[in-house]
């Protein structure tokens, strides 16, 4: 049995469809059923597995991790006014708002649950790992709402804030998994470091999907983000090499709320002005940047290039993903 299927057995093992009240419970088995990369526990198991052949002891960690993702997830939609999640109704919207609140919270709780099934002596160590980065997603969420006020934002503090609401996740899924698998902890903080650097190129390739990927792949609306006038690093690029007239009307673009009907337009136009100042391939500079940082901690980590080849081929097949 793969690490997937692993994982994919511990879940049904440990299934919210048992749990009363339904209202409660319900949602979250929608929201896990949905699916999605699962690309968190993955991982988690993958670092375990460079350490350790018997990768039973991360599935805790890695059911945590999924379970804290969509709990944020949940939350977040509510946040942003997002009606699509993976191609369906977002939890709020196809039960109700406080429901989703209220579900969100208990999937937090139960994250917890299934952290504190790790063995005892490693738990100590672990506990400050899962808090940093719980902390550190809701820092992140939170610059990400002080951006839609802020007149201006740099590259350096947009990148901080993806490396906090996404990346840490990442980070510190595999610097768990390692540890449990018995790595050292610079060796955990290695692997923890191409979670981190993987990540933030993982959200730079999804910002540009946003915009430039097929929203049936996607499974969310193409052009959200613009919609939501949303300071991505495609903004603040264009924005930085634009004229005085484009920058102009960019700001101008990017500080509507048009109405239902004008919305494709808008999308429409915001496109074009990236495409015309070459935001598409300036955007793959940076994601190339981060991955050759993540490239390099994996090539610090001290074990055979054979057991990397795994999070060498993931680290290519997630930058070239269409969703």
């Amino acid at each position: 049995m793969n690490i997937h299927e692993l994982f994919k057995t511990y879940q049904k093992e440990n299934n919210f469809s048992q749990y009363t009240p339904r209202e409660l419970y319900e949602p979250i088995d929608y929201i896990l059923s949905l699916g999605g990369k699962q690309i968190r526990p993955l991982l988690a198991l993958m670092a375990c597995q460079l350490f350790s052949k018997d990768v039973h002891a991360a599935l805790p960690i890695a059911s945590a991790v999924e379970i804290f993702h969509n709990f944020s997830l949940v939350h977040d939609d509510i946040m942003d006014a997002s009606p699509i999640r993976r191609g369906q109704p977002a939890v709020h919207k196809k039960f109700n708002t406080n429901t989703a609140i209220l579900s969100g919270d208990v999937m937090l709780v139960y994250a917890y649950e299934h952290l504190s099934k790790v063995s005892p002596e490693l738990l100590p160590i672990i506990l400050p790992i899962f808090n940093e980065v719980a902390i550190g997603v809701c820092e992140g969420q939170q610059m990400d709402v002080n951006f839609e006020t802020q007149a201006q934002v740099s590259l350096p503090e947009y990148t901080r804030m993806i490396e906090l609401k996404t990346s840490i996740l990442l980070y510190g899924a595999m610097k768990m998994g390692a540890l449990v698998g018995g790595a050292s902890i610079e060796e955990a903080e290695l692997i923890g470091e191409f979670g981190r650097n993987m990540g933030i190129a993982f959200q730079m390739q999804d910002d540009w999907l946003d915009t430039f990927g097929a929203q049936a792949k996607v499974g969310k609306r193409i052009g959200g983000d613009i919609i939501q006038n949303k300071k991505t690093a495609l903004v603040i690029k264009a924005l930085e090499l634009a004229d005085a007239t484009t920058e102009q009307e960019l700001n101008q673009l990017l500080s509507s709320t048009p109405t239902a009907a004008a919305e494709a337009a808008k999308i429409e136009r915001v496109t074009s002005i990236f495409k015309a100042l070459g935001i598409p391939d300036e955007m793959k500079k940076i994601m190339a940047v981060y991955k050759d940082k993540a490239i390099h901690n994996l090539n610090l980590l001290n074990v055979s290039d054979d057991a990397k080849k795994s999070l060498y081929g993931f680290l290519d097949a997630l930058m070239q993903r269409e969703h």
